[in-house]
């Protein structure tokens, strides 16, 4: 109970208005003290207080329940007013008015929005006031309902807030888990792979050599998979992925040993280079064959197995254009607004080629030299990415 109190006082703590409404309530009445309470069962709680009395009251402050009139307000849901409690027919020998010294005093229940009782807007004064047949009580219920959807509003807000907290908190803990699984693997990996390329130079029979060479390839491909983890990370966690600018007179045979690695692998596919002059060319030579893999290994995996893969770079009015174009089923319009997000896969049915992470990773190399990625897809044009960069002058 105590925490859920807790959460009320705050709740109306948070809620800007409340010290006007209770401002109000002392200008248009004259009396000097007011405020918002929680009634419990058991308890008066003060969640926000004007006091000009110098009665003693603060904010989180009680009083006991059966010495108040609100013990009866949360018993029959009726609001309480009196002009002169000394002369009130109903009150005159009561309590309450004994204890507190007041003469005039008004209490208006207020109810959360599923109906429950919450507690009650009060005022009270050692002297008389009118109250009675005066606009004050429809005035001061008023703002009994008003802060009843002010209530509901702040602790939707509240929730969803923490929701979003835990959703975040979540989200950095699995992808920290990630870089540290990635990284963790990287030393394992790497023996199994050396281990590999020494047995197969003292393997002699075309059946060990087979199985050697299969480790191998699967290996690398486990070492190619970790690299995306890590890179992943260093996007999410990090300051994003690093790049060293640097002149690139050898970018073109870069790019060309990249289309043969994977020509090599596919042999059955066809590829169109075309490479244009790519002097006076600054970036990361390793970072920029990585995103023309990616994109490659995306073309392959889902571009039509009967189509050319055709990959063009060039220099042309000062932006350098690196494009990977491929003919197969169009992506559809909400993946392609995502594409580039992680773990985005142009088809769900398809099956996984890898992680999901290729064209984020694509994306945060073309951001990290300072460029961008593009992509169109139709049934008529095919597929096609596109990184763009403008070049710096001297």
């Amino acid at each position: 109970m105590a925490k859920t109190v807790a959460a009320d006082i705050a709740t109306i703590g948070r809620i800007n208005a409340v010290p006007a409404l209770l401002q109000v309530i002392c200008e248009t009445t004259g009396m000097r003290f007011a405020a918002v309470a929680r009634v419990t069962d058991t308890a008066w709680i003060a969640c926000a207080v004007l006091d000009n009395l110098g009665f003693g009251l603060q904010v989180g402050g009680e009083l006991e329940l059966n010495t108040t009139l609100c013990d009866e307000i949360r018993d029959h849901h009726r609001t309480i007013i009196m002009d002169q409690a000394s002369t009130d027919p109903l009150y005159c020998d009561h309590h309450t008015p004994r204890i507190y010294k007041f003469e005039s005093y008004i209490s208006v229940p207020v109810f959360r929005t599923n109906g429950e009782f919450f507690g009650t807007i009060c005022a009270l004064d050692p002297n008389p006031v009118q109250l009675k047949g005066s606009a004050i009580q429809p005035m001061i219920e008023s703002f009994a309902r008003l802060l009843s959807i002010q209530m509901e509003s702040e602790e939707a807000f509240v929730e969803t807030e923490q929701a979003l907290l835990q959703e975040r908190q979540v989200a950095e803990l699995r992808e920290q888990f990630i870089a540290v699984l990635g990284h963790d693997l990287r030393n394992p990996l790497f023996a199994i792979n050396a281990g590999a390329e020494m047995l197969l130079r003292r393997a002699v029979d075309e059946r060990s050599i087979s199985i050697i060479e299969h480790i191998i390839t699967s290996s690398n491909r486990a070492s190619r998979l970790v690299e995306d983890v890590l890179d992943f990370a260093r996007g999410r966690l990090g300051s994003g992925i690093t790049v060293n600018m640097v002149p690139l007179p050898d970018l073109a045979e870069a790019l060309q040993h990249v289309v043969a690695e994977v020509h090599r692998v596919n042999p059955q596919r066809v590829f169109n280079l075309h490479i244009g002059d790519l002097r006076d060319l600054k970036g990361d030579r390793e970072r920029i064959t990585q995103l023309l893999s990616n994109l490659v290994a995306n073309a392959i995996h889902h571009g039509s197995k009967e189509g050319p893969v055709i990959i063009e770079a060039d220099v042309e009015d000062g932006i350098f254009r690196l494009s990977v174009h491929n003919q197969g089923t169009p992506i559809s319009a909400p993946v392609l607004a995502q594409l580039f997000q992680p773990f985005t896969r142009h088809n769900a049915d398809a099956p996984p080629s890898g992680l999901g992470l290729g064209l984020y990773i694509a994306d945060q190399i073309a951001r990290a030299h300072g460029g961008h990625m593009e992509v169109s897809s139709t049934a008529e044009t095919g597929t096609l990415f596109t990184f763009r960069l403008a070049l710096k002058p001297e």
